[in-house]
């Protein structure tokens, strides 16, 4: 019997690719009518890219993306706290790529439809909740149809109708007091192109990383992303999900910033669009299985975009309950242990992330300690600590180089089921 997935975004779409790969019937509900190339830039960690790559799609992913070769942060002078090398830089046996959103959404689609045909798919298809059966679970749509499967697992995002189904109380996303400003550029590359930069501290910050490779000028698709705390209800912030905004709004914050490598006011001035949505999460959830049912990628661990653990872990959530089928049946059993085996790391990532053991959290200890102003960082915090400050998120977020690289590969090349 099929195995249901709600949601075509970068969870469901993965998740149907590696059951085609493993022989497993699946069918995959999309609430948008057309599927369009929608949102800006993230990352991928080399624990994702390696399973896309396992998936065959080295060559389309490599076509829209950048090898991402370097991570620096920055104080509010624009004066370096600490650079590391990334992806096959920094000694993994897989690259970090920076891709539009959008563009990766529609490499895995169009991958799909190529190797499991059209069918696999009903677009137009908003899931409202599920009813347990004798023979498995049935899917509910807005359009009153009902869908039987074995198993469904809800990829539909941090508003999932089946997270909202199992955790009726959970209410809205909860907002931190921060506001994203998002939007790409043409502009220059910086520290050699395909590096990443996060600027400032707390209260104000920015992260832009080229999306796409260098012209003859040197420009490429810059990828930023704007943060301020503000004062503002949670009412007011959650009506401006995805508001479009104006440079204007943006720039007296950032006007200072203009350092020898990156211009921050022309950047934000060279936006064609600007979003502004609210930073929100949800608490970690004490399950995300409710018997035939089971939640992936952001509807079962949403968590603030400051580690680039979005789209890579709902990735590897993909190719894990792939592996779990293939070592339990399509069984509730294999729901079990794919959450036993990724609900633990995901949990200590969004508390770390909160708490501001992220990865950016070293810009607030320097902002605290010196104003962003110095001439030696070591002067300021050690090399070492700040060493040691990088490792340690790698490690709760499963990036450790020597553990990946270590690992077997999550699917047996060839392995099918039945």
């Amino acid at each position: 019997m099929t195995v249901l997935i709600s949601g075509a975004g970068i969870a469901g779409l993965t998740l149907g690719l590696t059951l085609q790969e493993l022989g497993i019937p699946f069918h995959i509900f999309e609430s948008t009518k057309t599927l369009k190339p929608m949102g800006v830039g993230i990352n991928l960690q080399p624990n994702a890219v390696r399973e896309l790559f396992d998936l065959g799609l080295e060559a389309p992913l490599s076509a829209i993306g950048v090898r991402t070769r370097q991570l620096g942060f920055y104080s509010k002078r624009g004066h370096t706290i600490w650079e590391e090398p990334r992806g096959q830089a920094a000694g993994y046996h897989w690259p970090q790529f920076s891709v539009h959103r959008g563009a990766l959404q529609m490499m895995l689609y169009h991958a799909l439809l190529e190797r499991a045909g059209p069918s696999v798919i009903t677009t137009g298809a908003r899931a409202v909740g599920y009813v347990h059966e004798e023979q498995g679970v049935a899917l509910r749509l807005e359009d009153g149809s009902t869908h039987l499967g074995r198993l469904l697992i809800g990829a539909n995002g941090i508003h999932s109708a089946i997270r909202a189904q199992m955790y009726p109380e959970e209410g809205a996303p909860i907002w931190n007091g921060r506001t994203l400003w998002r939007a790409t550029t043409r502009a220059p590359v910086f520290h050699g192109g395909a590096a990443m930069a996060m600027i400032g501290h707390d209260h104000l910050r920015l992260v832009a990383y080229p999306i796409s490779q260098p012209d003859a000028d040197g420009q490429a698709t810059i990828n930023w992303i704007a943060e301020k705390q503000i004062h503002q209800t949670a009412a007011q912030a959650g009506a401006n999900w995805s508001r479009a905004a104006e440079a204007n709004d943006i720039l007296p914050d950032f006007a200072s910033w203009t350092f020898d490598w990156l211009d921050v006011p022309a950047l934000i001035r060279g936006a064609e669009v600007i979003y502004d949505y609210p930073m929100v999460d949800r608490d970690p959830l004490p399950t995300w299985q409710d018997g035939a049912v089971s939640l992936m990628g952001d509807a079962a661990h949403p968590t603030y975009p400051v580690g680039s653990n979005g789209a890579s872990q709902a990735i590897v959530d993909a190719r894990i309950i792939g592996a779990q089928m293939l070592r339990h049946g399509i069984t509730s059993t294999a729901l079990s242990a794919y959450e036993a085996e990724v609900r633990p790391t995901t949990t200590a990532v969004a508390q770390a992330n909160r708490a501001g053991g992220g990865p950016d959290g070293i810009l607030q200890q320097v902002e605290d300690l010196c104003g962003g102003e110095f001439t030696d960082i070591n002067t300021v915090i050690p090399h070492e600590d700040l060493a040691n400050h990088a490792a340690k998120y790698k490690s709760i977020a499963g990036f450790s180089i020597e553990a990946l690289n270590a690992r077997p590969k999550t699917l047996p090349p060839g392995a099918r089921i039945g």
